[in-house]
């Protein structure tokens, strides 16, 4: 009864005086080491199990995210690829607006690997109404013509192809003249313009509508260099492809208005020109 007693007294003077307020405070500095100790065991197991938990966790959200980086690498490579390949596509329908004839868009499909002929097989033939010597531009400018066509594909010949060439006319004053490939993919031969001709460099030559192949007025290549000499009866003339004879992967097939209505013959062959380029 004593102690109760005693317990109600200092409860209601720690109640109503707050008299025990410092003793409580100085007990619970000492008491709180033990009470850390006796919580040590179950914070320790606590601590543990977050950690492993936490750690392995880790280890496979950074498995995931290098998965998923790898996957959004391939990703981006091929978006990028798509995005160059929209580009081109976008520039080649511009270009096919631009055209009076009949177009058809293809797609490279081997590039013949002989040094000394440039020749690529695309994946259009008789069966989408490819015909020999037909021309074959990009978004730039004349690429070829088509020597030789098949059911699905056909091979054409590119205009710096050493048994090719053209009859062009210098944009600036209709000045004509042929344009002989000469196996380098950058390069054009003029070889029959005489020292005297009106011609420079810069110059942007056009086919000339003459021979029957290429229509009239597509950009062929520009004037790079040309050198006079003399003691020779014609000027020494080189000139650049506008096309990009060794980057395009898409090319356009032009109809030209008089074979657009032409039927094509039983194999598939179409014109009964030569494919030996347009020649005078």
């Amino acid at each position: 009864m004593l102690l109760v007693l005693t317990s109600i007294l200092l409860m209601t003077l720690d109640h109503k005086q707050q008299h025990l307020q410092n003793l409580r405070a100085a007990l619970s500095v000492v008491v709180y080491p033990l009470q850390v100790i006796a919580d040590l065991p179950f914070e320790s197991g606590k601590w543990l199990a977050e950690s492993l938990s936490s750690r392995q966790q880790l280890q496979e959200e950074n498995a995931g995210l290098h998965s998923q980086n790898l996957l959004l690498q391939v990703q981006l490579q091929r978006l990028s690829a798509l995005e160059i390949e929209n580009q081109r596509l976008r520039e080649l329908l511009g270009s096919s607006f631009k055209l009076p004839h009949r177009v058809l868009i293809a797609e490279l499909f081997r590039v013949a690997m002989d040094p000394y002929r440039h020749l690529i097989e695309i994946n259009k033939g008789a069966y989408d109404d490819a015909y020999v010597d037909q021309p074959v531009l990009d978004a730039h400018g004349v690429m070829g013509q088509i020597i030789r066509v098949e059911p699905f594909t056909s091979t054409a010949r590119l205009i710096t192809d050493p048994g090719h060439m053209l009859q062009v006319q210098v944009n600036r004053n209709g000045l004509r003249t042929l344009a002989v490939g000469t196996g380098v993919t950058n390069r054009l031969s003029l070889p029959y313009l005489p020292n005297n001709a009106d011609i420079r460099s810069g110059d942007l030559l056009i086919t000339s509508g003459l021979g029957g192949v290429y229509p009239m007025g597509y950009p062929v290549a520009r004037v790079v260099e040309v050198k006079q000499n003399p003691s020779e009866p014609f000027a020494e003339v080189t000139a650049e492809p506008v096309a990009h004879l060794d980057r395009s992967r898409e090319v356009l097939l032009v109809w030209t208005r008089g074979q657009a209505e032409l039927d094509l013959s039983p194999d598939g062959q179409g014109s009964s020109r030569p494919a030996t380029g347009d020649t005078p």
